[in-house]
């Protein structure tokens, strides 16, 4: 009784443990040498009697199919630990690659001026502020220029007046001097005659 009792505990957790393991394997030999085994066995009173010898023939197998299931097992699990490391590595190497990317664009992206590293906007904001900057001192110079060639233009027109009013102011003092000195020039005469 106890062995029959052993036997489908045996059976019953190696059917449990072999129906888990139908994924990685669709044929299991062990359950079906089990399944002979119960078949072939002869019945008395109630309980089945197990050839010995077909008993340990079936642990053997049990046994030599579980050990290959493991062998299976730490194999996919070597295989598994080796695709990891290969990602593992991948993975860095993709950082490192991103990383260079990024450095990179940022050495595109920038412009070095005066010797200092600006970005691409900053350095399209600096230049437009200079060309800014210019335009208003242009215009700036444009308006005092203008301004002071009208103030220049203005004080040439009135050097020309007062000019043209000193030629006149001359010419009558001039005119003058010539009427007082012929009139001067008179009187000598007559006082010389007198």
């Amino acid at each position: 009784m106890k062995k029959v009792l052993f036997l489908s505990f045996t059976a019953l957790a190696l059917s449990g443990t072999l129906n888990a393991q139908d994924t990685i394997q669709q044929r299991n030999p062990v359950e079906e040498d089990f399944n002979s085994l119960i078949e072939n066995s002869n019945d008395y009173q109630g309980y089945k009697v197990v050839d010995y010898n077909e008993l340990v023939t079936l642990k053997n197998k049990a046994a030599q199919h579980f050990s290959r299931i493991n062998e299976e097992v730490i194999t996919q699990k070597n295989t598994i630990d080796q695709q990891q490391d290969k990602i593992n590595a991948l993975q860095a190497e993709l950082d490192e690659t991103r990383e260079n990317l990024d450095r990179v664009n940022e050495e595109k992206d920038a412009i070095t001026f005066l010797g200092m590293p600006f970005s691409k906007g900053s350095y399209m904001a600096l230049m437009w502020g200079i060309v800014g900057v210019l335009i208003l001192a242009l215009l700036f110079f444009i308006f005092r220029y203008k301004k002071s060639h009208s103030q220049t233009t203005e004080a040439r027109e009135k050097l020309y007046a007062t000019e043209k009013e000193f030629d006149a102011y001359r010419a009558k003092a001039l005119e003058k001097e010539q009427r007082l000195g012929r009139l001067l020039q008179d009187e000598r005469n007559k006082a010389s005659d007198n």
